[in-house]
């Protein structure tokens, strides 16, 4: 299998802070790989250095087949790189605004329009082309800026928090047109807060504390990683929430996580039908009111938590 990003053993200080220590990173062409870890990871860091934006002490990286040291200028001619604050002008037309970047990129007047209009049209902004950013959603917004890094047609695009700050439409908006780059090949790196947009949009996770990888895998995979299926037990209220607690600790033969706020009880379960069962026939024999009670894998959030010892970055 061809891969569009190959880090080996990354590794780079500031002083006595170890940002990288030892990042290992392989991405298939035309996936999308979600990169998650607690502030101060090295999220941001492992993608400047694969976008030849800073040096690092030791190991090897590879982008689109071009080796991010001796072969720089190559790499950076074959990636776009996102970040967080939209880098269009604000003044100028949407339309202006892609043309300026292809004649930064040295396209010619002619062909920097026609391919601002195909990125228009991409990015569902054509009937918007006459307008300046300033009178778009945040949707919209970010939608021309993803289209602005992609004047050349990259191979790979690097995300830095590609929705950060927008609200549930406008995401999805920026999803779908992610979604669509990938159908046509790109290879996209992001790094994100939201761990339901790496369970929406990644192939495959990696998650990052410390400077290092410390678990991949499909978002499928790293689930069934931690425990497989969990009983949710939900009740009317929480008077007999201990007495739950110790009665599904027992039938599932886990510890289980109690939540007061929302009269919820966890536990991880490996029998879920036998399980699910019994603790049904238990608690009513016990005259426990139960609202609600499910069987489910468990979410990226408790994922992220138990590798990581962190809860995930709250977006601002």
């Amino acid at each position: 299998m061809s891969h569009a990003v190959l880090a080996d053993g990354l590794r780079k200080k500031y002083k006595d802070t170890k940002a990288l220590d030892g990042f290992d990173l392989a991405i298939p062409e035309g996936t999308v790989c979600g990169l998650l870890g607690p502030n101060g990871a090295g999220k941001t860091t492992a993608v400047r250095v694969l976008a030849t934006l800073l040096s690092f002490d030791a190991g090897r990286a590879e982008v689109a087949g071009f080796d991010v040291v001796k072969q720089a200028a190559e790499v950076r001619y074959r990636i776009g790189l996102n970040g967080q604050e939209a880098a269009v002008d604000e003044i100028l037309t949407g339309r202006d605004n892609l043309v300026m970047f292809g004649r930064l990129y040295h396209l010619s007047a002619k062909v920097a329009r026609r391919r601002a209009d195909e990125l228009l049209e991409q990015f569902n902004l054509t009937d918007a082309a006459g307008k300046a950013p300033r009178h778009y959603s945040g949707g919209m917004r970010r939608r021309l800026d993803l289209a602005a890094s992609l004047i050349m047609a990259p191979p790979v695009l690097f995300l830095d928090e590609p929705t950060t700050g927008l609200d549930p439409r406008n995401r999805n908006e920026v999803w779908r047109a992610l979604r669509t780059l990938v159908d046509g090949g790109t290879t996209l790196l992001l790094t994100t807060q939201y761990l339901d947009e790496a369970d929406q949009l990644a192939d495959q996770i990696a998650v990052i504390d410390s400077g290092k990888v410390i678990a991949e895998g499909t978002p499928t995979q790293l689930k069934s990683e931690i425990g497989g299926d969990q009983i949710d037990v939900v009740l009317h209220n929480t008077t007999d929430m201990v007495k739950a607690a110790e009665i599904v600790e027992r039938v599932a033969g886990q510890d289980a996580e109690l939540d007061e706020d929302n009269r919820r009880i966890s536990a991880p379960v490996t029998n879920r039908v036998q399980v699910l069962t019994e603790v049904v026939s238990v608690l009513a024999s016990a005259d426990i009111d139960v609202e609600d009670i499910s069987i489910r894998r468990p979410t990226l959030d408790e994922v992220f938590l138990r590798l990581t010892g962190h809860k995930a970055e709250v977006a601002a």
